[in-house]
């Protein structure tokens, strides 16, 4: 059984992305592994001249080293990904690369009607950056809109639909996951390029 750690996008104490993920958890638990991998507690990043990594992010990048891949739910503020994720995945670029080639599934649930659709566009466009280079399924946009209404008391899923594309997508990233096994030829090449890029 494969072993995912999803990234809470967001500190929000009663955010509805940690309820889509805890969600995801539950509803695959018989083919999938799924821990949830809060990221409030680190320190803003300010680029230490010392390259010393807070033990909270060490501790986060090595489960996703561990794992096989991430799935990350993000909210959308301003048409972009919250600061909490941003600040988490640039301490997780620098000296460190735990997203090098690891699928990555991305999705997010929003209080209003358009989803997270700009926010999900940001979040790939920092983990195609050179320091992170993680392999991001494509076409693969998973939002739950007006996501107040979206879940029961008991964290379920409301809409069938909701949940038949979500399985469809989460059996995708099972094959994506298969498929990126084999392509890790170019892996040490790519670390070395990236730390090249921090010392520089």
């Amino acid at each position: 059984m494969r072993k995912y750690v999803a990234l809470v996008g967001t500190n929000s104490k009663r955010s509805t992305n940690r309820q889509l993920l805890s969600f995801i958890k539950k509803h695959f638990s018989n083919n999938i592994q799924v821990e949830l991998v809060e990221l409030g507690g680190l320190p803003i990043f300010d680029k230490p001249r010392n390259m010393k990594i807070p033990p909270r992010a060490m501790d986060i990048a090595d489960k996703i080293d561990k794992s096989d891949g991430v799935i990350i739910s993000t909210p959308e503020y301003d048409h972009a990904a919250p600061a909490v994720l941003m600040n988490a995945l640039e301490w997780l670029s620098y000296g460190i690369q735990p997203f090098m080639d690891k699928p990555v599934m991305i999705t997010g649930a929003s209080f209003g009607g358009l989803g997270t659709s700009r926010a999900q566009a940001h979040v790939r466009q920092m983990l195609d950056a050179p320091e992170l280079r993680a392999r991001i399924m494509p076409s693969s946009e998973y939002m739950v809109a007006h996501s107040l209404q979206a879940f029961d008391d008991d964290g379920q899923l409301f809409d069938q639909n909701n949940i038949e594309k979500l399985e469809g997508l989460i059996a995708d990233f099972q094959e994506f996951v298969e498929l990126n096994s084999h392509l890790k030829h170019n892996l040490n090449v790519s670390r070395l390029d990236a730390s090249r890029i921090m010392t520089n």
